[in-house]
């Protein structure tokens, strides 16, 4: 059983000694653990320190390019090293590494797919009280877009058995822990859940400049999800919004025909041509919900494809070995 632990680093020098001496060194179950390092861009000394401090393995980023696409080079590198469970950190040294043992203990006892340290965010000092607050909105609707009671949706401390990674296609350039978690739901992952509590603060994220910036980019993230995974949902619910709204003045216009013996005034007139536009959004809503849905199913056969590919990549991999 082999464990590999992803740490994507930006300018990391001072912190990375933290993180990669508190990785455990043996863990019941597994026979072998290794460090993949994501240099995204990094401008200082972080890969030195790395190379001093043991890890053999490096993906480089001639430029900063995200953690969203780091996670997504990293999770196919691993599987690539032949990872049969992969286990995500990061280099400011906000996670306590001596809780991957528990984190991977689901996976290893074939209890979850994907395991999601959830760092317990309203406890959490440093975190200021509107923060605590977009958390906990934020995780309130991807629950909702994704069908889950993920407490800490965006929490970037987490494993992933070798078939969830597989079968993970992430492809924002932002919010990714939001994506894949949304991903994990509708591919039917067994998600587990353990608490964590973070390490002290020990310098400013560098993945957002401010809440609104991260509620701005997630939402896009979160609505896009929903899009791909729920679009009959979506438009349809939107199609049945549009109709209700458009049948209002329509129907009034007629009750006018009816028992007025002037009906066709500039004001009645005006009420039949709203109802009219607001009938014509209701059937584009119930068409792109049509399209949506079957561009829905096009992609998961094109996933369905894209697993057995990964599968016989990784399997050639092996066999050149």
């Amino acid at each position: 059983m082999k464990l590999v632990i992803m740490i994507p680093c930006l300018n990391e020098e001072e912190t990375l000694p933290l993180v990669i001496k508190t990785i455990p060194k043996s863990i019941p179950k597994v026979d072998q653990i290794e460090i993949l390092l994501i240099d995204d861009g990094c401008t200082d000394k972080t890969v030195e320190v790395a190379k001093k401090l043991g890890v053999k393995h490096f993906i480089h980023h001639t430029k900063n390019q995200g953690l969203s696409r780091s996670f997504r080079h990293g999770l196919n590198r691993a599987l690539e090293m032949g990872a049969d469970i992969i286990v995500l950190t990061e280099g400011d040294n906000q996670y306590p590494q001596e809780k991957i043992p528990d984190l991977v203990k689901p996976i290893l006892n074939n209890e979850a797919d994907l395991v999601i340290g959830d760092r317990q965010t309203q406890t959490i000092e440093h975190f200021s009280t509107s923060k605590k607050f977009f958390q906990k909105l934020g995780t309130a609707i991807l629950n909702i877009a994704a069908g889950t009671n993920v407490p800490d949706a965006i929490s970037g401390f987490r494993a992933y058995s070798k078939l969830a990674a597989i079968q993970l296609n992430p492809v924002a350039d932002y919010s990714w822990a939001t994506e894949t978690t949304i991903q994990a739901a509708h591919k039917g992952h067994k998600i587990v859940i353990i608490p964590i509590k973070t390490n002290p603060k020990l310098r400013n994220s560098r993945q957002f400049k401010s809440s609104w910036q991260h509620i701005r980019k997630s939402s896009v993230t979160i609505v896009r999800a929903f899009i791909m995974y729920r679009p009959y949902a979506l438009f349809f619910s939107l199609g049945a919004f549009f109709l209700v709204l458009g049948l209002i003045p329509i129907v009034h216009y007629l009750y006018l025909v009816i028992s007025t013996k002037n009906p066709y005034g500039a004001h009645h007139l005006q009420s039949l041509l709203l109802g009219a536009i607001l009938l014509i959004a209701s059937f584009i809503s119930f068409t792109l919900g049509v399209i949506a849905d079957l561009i829905r199913i096009n992609r998961s056969l094109i996933e369905d494809q894209l697993e057995i590919l990964k599968k016989d990549h990784i399997s050639g991999l092996k066999k050149s070995k």
